[in-house]
């Protein structure tokens, strides 16, 4: 009966904890833009592509001149 009352001790400690990081991170807006986050991880990809196209295109005109 002892490890029961623990268990339900534990089980609402970490209830209260989760909620409490809840409410903390909306209140500091860490929710503000989920939407943008997805995105973050192909940034770095498109700006490889475009700065190795510019360096194509730049090189191309060297040659013809």
């Amino acid at each position: 009966m002892d490890v029961t009352w623990v268990a339900i001790a534990a089980s609402l400690l970490m209830g209260a904890g989760a909620a409490f990081i809840f409410v903390y991170a909306v209140k500091k807006d860490y929710f503000r833009d989920i939407e943008d986050i997805k995105f973050q991880v192909f940034w770095s990809d498109l700006e490889e592509l475009v700065d190795s196209s510019k360096e194509k295109k730049h090189g191309d005109n060297r040659k013809s001149r």
